[in-house]
């Protein structure tokens, strides 16, 4: 199988990628990243046929040279990726580097639903990169709550330790790292396990409403003189990470030969507890902040409160983080990226995050985006 003619014109060297998840945040910033850092890469984008148009508006708005991208009308859930026989011909004679991201994280979804994008796309996926020819790497982005519900100290190189899970989305994202590992003595695979991602550390961008921006908006929204309670003691660390740390992270640690075959927490070597951080959020905010707790037991029923309500629809398993100690040893995050490349502290963006969310007006009384469209 030969290698196309737009292959040929490009520079010896550059990568052919394929990118999973677009026109989504974390795939939008990582192509963002490989665009900025790869002035010759050529990024071939799988992008379901209902996300065409968003994905096109979306390359418009960046400014992205069409010389240096293919859009792909596919699915990670269907055979050959949903491509046509020439296209997926084409991305098994071309690429050498694959950025898999696309997955479904909300809860909201149903666990069919899942349990296909997480899990079947996965697969097709790995089975897609045994038949590629030049294939140099398999970037995988999963998660740091593969771990479930184990506590202490959790390590890079373990998956399977008998954990159970709190959702479909860490079960999924568990099943989808045992296909890749299952893979590594056959192709190079690299993981890659982010913690709770948060907007960009410099703009405070995001587009989802998740986590610990439920409690965010209630601090940033809400009138000074409304008291929030903490959905627990808040005692235990909060390990957020800004997207941007994370695409840059993962992009440098993808090009380093000797991380083929491991796993990279990318996360806060120091976090701050939860309740530092939502201290620090009302303080940059000019807002009062968080005063006494509320036990666990009783913060789902809490926010049921028909007023409370509209301001944490979606996902409210981040509460559990609250009262739940786990540690994310990163060795061989910090050593792949030999210090050139660290996590920023948490107060040296919370500034931004507040001012983004302040902008945006961001609130719960816009309709929730459905289950299809959170891929990445």
């Amino acid at each position: 199988m030969s290698r196309s003619k737009d292959s040929k014109r490009r520079p010896r060297g550059a990568r052919d990628i394929l990118l999973t998840g677009f026109p989504s945040f974390m795939p939008h910033r990582m192509l963002r990243t490989i665009f900025t850092n790869e002035p010759d890469s050529f990024v071939r984008l799988l992008v379901r046929p209902d996300f065409i148009d968003r994905a096109t508006r979306r390359l418009e708005a960046m400014g992205a040279d069409p010389d240096r991208y293919q859009i792909l009308s596919g699915d990670v859930v269907s055979l050959d990726l949903g491509l046509s026989g020439t296209e997926y011909l084409e991305l098994l004679a071309n690429v050498t580097d694959i950025y898999h991201i696309a997955s479904i994280w909300y809860l909201g979804a149903s666990k069919r639903e899942i349990q296909r994008v997480n899990v079947e796309g996965a697969r097709n996926i790995v089975d897609a990169a045994l038949e590629m020819e030049h294939l140099k790497r398999l970037n995988h982005y999963s998660t740091a709550f593969v771990a479930g519900q184990r506590s202490g100290v959790i390590m890079e190189d373990e998956l399977d330790e008998g954990q159970s899970f709190r959702n479909a989305y860490e079960r999924t994202k568990y099943e989808a790292e045992l296909i890749m590992r299952q893979a590594m003595d056959l192709i190079p695979v690299s993981i890659y396990r982010p913690s709770i991602v948060v907007g960009d550390s410099q703009t405070g961008e995001i587009d989802r409403m998740a986590g610990p921006y439920f409690l965010m908006n209630l601090i940033v929204q809400m009138p000074e003189s409304f008291p929030i309670l903490m959905p627990g003691k808040g005692d235990k660390p909060l390990n957020l990470v800004p997207a941007d740390y994370v695409c840059e992270a993962m992009h440098r640690i993808s090009l380093q030969d000797d991380s083929i075959g491991k796993t990279f927490h990318l996360c806060d070597t120091n976090p701050l507890s939860a309740r530092k951080v939502f201290e620090l959020i009302a303080h940059t905010a000019g807002k009062r902040p968080p005063v006494g707790h509320l036990p666990y037991s009783l913060t789902k029923w809490a926010m049921k409160i028909p007023y409370v309500e509209k301001f944490t629809r979606g996902p409210r398993q981040f509460a559990e983080d609250f009262n739940h100690l786990t540690i994310y040893n990163s060795i061989n995050a910090v050593d792949a990226l030999k210090g050139d490349l660290r996590c920023p502290p948490f107060p040296s963006y919370a500034e931004n995050l507040v001012a983004f969310i302040k902008t945006t007006g961001m609130d719960f009384d816009v309709e929730l985006p459905t289950a299809e469209e959170l891929l990445g």
